[in-house]
């Protein structure tokens, strides 16, 4: 039966998803709001707006086109929300640079990207200065003095971003156009070879930012985001887009506040000062938050911290729990743009102990609006949700990444059989909640089955002298390979606890909860580090090439 379609008529306003459509509502409702830089810097919404015309209109008087690419290098700021905002405004690419990647690794993304104009913090001079000569598109920099007296810059600039901007129109006439036009891209932070360059539209961004605006203000209590709340950003927003929750933040109209570079000391100030109330990061980030001696004189009480990018161990939900925070699980990728997932608990799971909900908040949660979530196996079928079985993540949603930039080959492999595949592994439980149990490329293959890097870590974890953990596979002429869990203990621990007693107190763990057989074939080793990401996830490529060299 064919599929009759209605007329537009045709002075009606098609609305495109576009970008500058998030700034609607807060300009409405909450154009006195504030957003600050590490309480130093306070802006209102309405500043916000004069501020986004003010650079639209400057990056135009420079040259800058639709299509053409601004890349950022800065630390979260105000600065960077402004070019959320009006770099795809205009209709040109946002590139969010990874400022924490080798000096080389920035080079060929500005050179991938094929950026036209660096925006960069006087920070960064160092690594421009040792890439400018290389750079191949990039023809005008502006630079940011951000307090202080700069360095000279290394390469001829336009002028000083605040300078700039004060000299150029609030009155940008931002147009319509396709809402499937590429806004951003950015690079991911995988561990071998060139990072891959991930993009998105503007329809995509607006969509993610409806979905995650419906999952969180849909939650009955626990995980509740609402206007009076108070926003900061605790993962870079050079890396997809801080999660998107900058963009939620403007559309509910939230107060924000950006810390610049994460400092500790920094960070619990401005969650005690500006009562912060809703933030993300990784689990790494959040122990090293904690772990400073400010934290013991801070609040935490009332903080909500959704927490990805790592699996979030059930003893950091219960410590987390006891400081009165609120701490849940969100799942993605930087393909996904991200959020897929969130493990929010129902009301009656509020009445169970801190350790029975840790159970569901270190779960990868439940698929959030407008995503298609499957775990299956290698023919593509679904297999049962039953919490135990499991196969690789697969996804569709509106806003994940059609492929990589200028990387057919990875982008068919990415897509194929038309789900995006996340080369994770995990399974569902009969309530829907997703349990990522590992990535395919970490799990261990030991006696000739898989046991779970994750599940292991979450083990050892529970411990009370340990403070970090990540779980490798090295190769065993016997069982193929065994379970090295390589473990930082906390600073009063070390010397009162051997690597043997740690073994012991896991394989008694690992027996009681059933886990494979083999996982008892467990090593331990007390390491001075662990390698991390650029992002602060754990680098496990890095501690399987050499294990020793975290020892020494």
């Amino acid at each position: 039966m064919p599929v009759r379609l209605v007329p537009a008529t045709p002075s009606a306003y098609a609305y495109p998803l576009l970008i500058k459509q998030l700034l609607l509502t807060p300009l409405a409702i909450a154009p006195e709001q504030e957003i600050t830089y590490q309480g130093k810097v306070r802006h209102t919404y309405r500043t916000l707006r004069e501020r986004i015309g003010r650079l639209a209109s400057a990056l135009e008087g420079l040259g800058v086109e639709a299509g053409q690419t601004v890349a950022m290098m800065d630390w979260d700021s105000h600065r960077y929300l402004e070019a959320f905002f009006a770099v795809p405004m205009m209709g040109a690419i946002l590139q969010t640079v990874n400022v924490r990647l080798s000096e080389e690794q920035i080079l060929y993304t500005l050179n991938h990207a094929r950026a036209d104009v660096v925006i960069v913090n006087s920070e960064f001079f160092p690594i421009l200065a040792a890439i400018a000569g290389r750079l191949e598109t990039v023809k005008t920099f502006l630079t940011i003095e951000d307090g202080g007296s700069a360095p000279i810059s290394p390469v001829p600039s336009v002028g000083d971003y605040e300078a700039v901007l004060a000299a150029a129109s609030p009155d940008y006439d931002f147009p319509d156009f396709d809402e499937n036009a590429q806004a951003t891209t950015f690079y991911t932070t995988g561990t071998t070879g060139n990072p891959k360059g991930v993009y998105f539209s503007h329809r995509q961004l607006v969509l993610h930012t409806l979905g995650c605006a419906a999952a969180l203000g849909g939650a009955p209590g626990q995980g509740h985001v609402h206007r009076e709340d108070v926003y900061m950003p605790i993962t870079p927003m050079f890396h997809v887009h801080a999660w998107g929750f900058p963009y939620l933040a403007t559309m509910m109209g939230l107060k924000q506040v950006f810390p610049g570079r994460y400092q500790p000391d920094l960070i619990c100030r401005l969650v005690a000062e500006e009562k912060v109330s809703f933030s993300h990061c990784v689990p790494t980030v959040l122990h090293m938050i904690l772990s400073h001696p400010q934290a013991k004189e801070t609040d935490f009480s009332g903080w909500k911290v959704l927490i990805g990018g790592s699996a979030l161990p059930e003893a950091m939900a219960v410590s987390a729990h006891k400081r009165g925070i609120d701490l849940f699980t969100g799942y993605g990728m930087s393909e996904t743009c991200p959020v897929l997932s969130i493990a929010h608990l129902e009301s009656a799971d509020l009445a169970r102990s801190p350790e029975e909900q840790a159970v569901i908040r270190a779960k990868t949660g439940r698929p959030i609006p407008l995503v298609d979530l499957r775990v299956v196996d290698a023919a593509m079928g679904d297999v049962a949700h039953d919490g135990r079985t499991t196969g690789e993540v697969v996804v569709r949603a509106p806003w994940l990444t059609q492929g990589y930039l200028r990387a057919p080959e990875a982008s068919e492999e990415l897509w194929e059989g038309g789900y995006l595949h996340t080369a994770d592994i995990g399974n569902i439980n009969p309530a829907g909640y997703l349990k990522v149990t590992d990535r395919i490329k970490d799990v261990i293959k030991t006696g000739g089955e898989w046991t779970s890097s994750l599940q292991l870590e979450d083990i050892i974890a529970k411990h009370e002298a340990v403070q970090e953990v990540a779980v490798i596979g090295v190769p065993d002429d016997k069982w193929g390979e065994r379970p090295l869990a390589l473990v930082l203990l906390k600073t009063d621990h070390v010397g009162t606890i051997t690597e043997n007693a740690l073994r012991h107190f896991a394989a008694h763990a690992i027996e009681a909860a059933g886990i494979s057989r083999y996982g008892v074939l467990l090593q331990v080793r007390f390491v001075k580090t662990l390698a991390k990401t650029s992002v602060g996830k754990m680098n496990k490529r890095l501690m399987r090439a050499d294990p020793d060299a975290l020892c020494r």
